[in-house]
């Protein structure tokens, strides 16, 4: 059992380190959180950063020993994957067949695994990808090609494979190359077909197109012009090399950096570029269209503007507009502002018109696109569409309810619903629809005044405050309301389902409005009150099995008290305490989490990772600081984890983070200094971290509960004593 001889020094070189010496790259275990408690896992996935072959095994999770196809990308992240491939030894139920794994070895550039029969390499390029199989019988073996949706054809003419396949609609198209002789042996009404090698070793490289094939076969010749797959590994692993260095780590375990730089890797799954030879093809009109730059798509924005897209402000600002491009692109031929772009279009999930927080932050950051039309079209996604979960299409009765009152209506328990568009499993969500709208609307109102559109800042600016109406006094925290006005009774905020909540309970939306962090705090009696409910979140717990408290949540994953670290709307809630004078007991909270709930194990994530969503987080929060409001250029301090960290900024300079002293125990902040001057508050600007510099912690096993105690002053969000 080998590789062909021409492959395996390249693929020595690929997988060995540099010189003995810790490359990043080398630190990436893609198998990390491959198996979940609850929701999905993390797939293991070889691809270069936003692009669009992704490659990962057709199977359940990494306890799943079989395989059903390794299909030659994701069109989409968990959603659909497309022209499913798998080896056989022999034709046996060769349409249904699986094939048992083992020895696999997943790298960002490369994948290995021994398969029953034969052994398999893939490295990829952007569109496109080459695999390499040697069979154990001298005979060679079979290859099963077969549609993973709704229809499919291959067609081969001599070594050429062509192949089109339908997905949501829409179509994939493939072109594919054997470096040698293959037969066709046998075809079902299914679409799929059975190719026999003509010798042990069989090598092809294919590309992917939403064009056409013709198309996929432009990209192939300018991407993949070799016939060694190991030397495309060599050129993915030097891209991923310059991606994975734009942060360098030092100190901390192995175990934290192999946590890091695979939290870093993932943040480059999403989004993905789909355009080809200057064009992409819209799924919005079904139509090809000239584009003289990166198109990108597959964003699931409820789950990134919290922290992915501003990272990726951070390291690569011209590659995040070319994203906003994207997606205004995408408005201008559909109408509205996408909520999921994905290849098929928009995937009207989950909730919010967080595109305008995405935009009003790469606006506060100086980024450089359109804001004329990201206005324009996230004010019509507020005032023109529909805003409930899950949903697409123009507003509703309950649309124009909130519009004209500030809150959506909530119904009483055991009430029937009476809104057709209300979907039965997600329901109305009426306490966190108001909240999340109140955040969208201020980033609304931000795109307005930058444009001098007076009139609408202050419309948006009025919305932003619509959080107030549901706020109740005598329960202290925010509470869903009937049409009517009244209070629904009868609810314990630890169990409020879907009708009020989106996937978290009202605990955590008590904490959303981070647009007005100051008048949330005088709501709740002030900074010293605020800071007494923050303390409790942590300490409340359920007093129902965590079964049946799953059952009506399954998202809100990761509980401690009633905090959920395994789900989005939560991640700023630690960085919080910077806000109310105790910085001290963010970096306490901060370290414990990650310890907690994130290790480099099978099983080290604590929720669903949505493609870089969590995995930024755990990037953020492990440099030692974070994003706590987007669109406001402003962040918060937490703890570092390593004892440097060096930020790569896109015109040369550096940032970096020294902590000499940090450790476990030594988590705390005794003192800090930016560029030689003294930092007394817990906040870095955008401004300082993008101008370069040093800051450097003195850090201690015991609080210094006077660090960022007074005179805090965040951006605009001015907290008083």
């Amino acid at each position: 059992m080998r590789f062909p001889l021409k492959v395996l020094p390249c693929l020595l070189a690929v997988l060995a380190c540099s010189c003995g010496r810790e490359e990043a790259v080398d630190m990436v275990d893609p198998s990390i959180g491959g198996v979940s408690a609850l929701l999905q896992p993390a797939r293991p996935l070889s691809h270069l950063p936003n692009s669009m072959i992704r490659w990962t095994p057709a199977r359940v999770d990494l306890s799943d020993d079989t395989v059903e196809d390794f299909p030659l990308t994701l069109t989409s992240h968990r959603l659909h994957s497309v022209f499913g491939m798998l080896p056989l030894a022999g034709v046996e139920n060769w349409r249904d067949a699986v094939q048992v794994w083992d020895c696999e070895k997943c790298t960002p550039y490369s994948y290995s695994v021994r398969l029953e029969g034969c052994r398999l390499l893939f490295s990829p390029s952007s569109h496109s990808g080459m695999v390499s199989l040697v069979f154990d019988s001298p005979d060679g073996g079979y290859i099963r090609f077969r549609p993973r949706n709704e229809e499919g054809a291959y067609a081969l003419d001599g070594r050429i494979l062509r192949a089109k396949e339908k997905f949501a609609g829409h179509f994939a198209w493939l072109y594919l190359e054997f470096a040698s002789d293959v037969t066709l042996c046998e075809r079902d009404e299914s679409g799929a077909v059975l190719i026999k090698s003509s010798g042990r070793e069989v090598t092809f490289r294919y590309a992917v197109s939403y064009i056409d094939s013709d198309s996929a076969g432009e990209t192939l010749s300018r991407e993949i012009r070799c016939w060694d797959v190991g030397k495309v590994g060599s050129s993915a692993r030097k891209i991923w090399k310059e991606a994975l260095d734009k942060i360098e780590v030092e100190g901390g375990s192995e175990s934290l950096r192999r946590l890091f730089y695979t939290s870093f890797y993932r943040c480059y799954e999403r989004m993905v570029e789909t355009g080809e030879n200057g064009r992409y093809y819209s799924p919005f009109d079904r139509s090809v269209h000239e584009y003289g730059r990166p198109y990108y798509s597959d964003n699931w924005i409820w789950d990134t503007h919290v922290a992915l897209e501003p990272l990726m402000t951070i390291l690569d600002p011209r590659n995040e507009e070319d994203k906003i491009a994207s997606y205004l692109e995408m408005y201008r031929i559909c109408g509205y502002m996408p909520s999921f772009a994905v290849a098929f279009g928009d995937w009207a999930a989950m909730t919010g018109n967080y595109a305008a927080v995405w935009m009003a932050d790469a606006l506060a950051k100086g980024l450089d696109f359109d804001v004329r039309t990201a206005f324009e079209a996230c004010r019509h996604n507020s005032l023109e569409e529909t805003l409930l979960p899950w949903r697409n299409g123009s507003k509703c009765e309950l649309d124009d309810f909130y519009n004209e009152n500030g809150w959506y209506p909530a119904l009483h328990p055991g009430e029937s619903e009476t809104v057709d568009k209300v979907g039965k499993w997600e329901g109305r969500q009426a306490l966190s629809l108001s909240t999340a709208f109140s955040y969208c609307d201020w980033a609304v109102s931000r795109l307005a005044a930058s444009l001098g559109r007076t009139e609408d800042a202050v419309l948006f600016g009025e919305r932003a405050g619509n959080w107030r109406k549901i706020y109740r006094a005598d329960k202290g925290m925010f509470w869903p309301r009937d049409a009517e006005g009244r209070w629904i009774e009868g609810l314990d905020p630890r169990y409020m389902d879907r009708n009020y909540c989106t996937e978290n309970n009202a605990y955590t939306f008590q904490w959303d409005v981070k647009h007005d962090l100051p008048g949330l705090f005088a709501m709740m009696g002030g900074k010293a009150s605020a800071e007494r409910k923050l303390d409790s979140l942590f300490h409340i717990w359920n007093d129902i099995p965590k079964f049946r408290f799953l059952y009506n949540l399954p998202d809100a994953t990761g509980m401690t008290g009633q905090f959920a670290m395994g789900n989005e709307p939560g991640f700023h809630i630690p960085y919080l305490y910077d806000y109310l004078g105790s910085p001290w007991k963010t970096q306490k909270r901060v370290r414990q989490l990650v310890e907690t709930f994130f290790s480099d194990s099978v099983t080290g994530l604590p929720g669903d990772e949505d493609g870089g969503g969590m995995s930024a987080f755990v990037v953020f929060s492990m440099m030692g600081f974070f994003p706590v409001t987007p669109g406001i250029p402003v962040y918060a301090i937490g703890t570092p984890f390593f004892r440097r960290t060096c930020i790569s900024l896109p015109d040369g300079k550096k940032f970096e983070i020294r902590a000499p002293g940090v450790s476990r125990d030594n988590k705390y902040i005794r003192s800090a200094k930016l560029n030689g001057r003294v930092l007394d508050e817990p906040f870095l600007s955008h401004e300082e971290l993008m101008s370069g510099g040093t800051l450097v912690l003195e850090m201690g096993s015991e609080p210094n509960k006077e660090w960022g105690s007074v005179g805090v002053k965040c951006g605009e969000q001015v907290l008083p004593d």
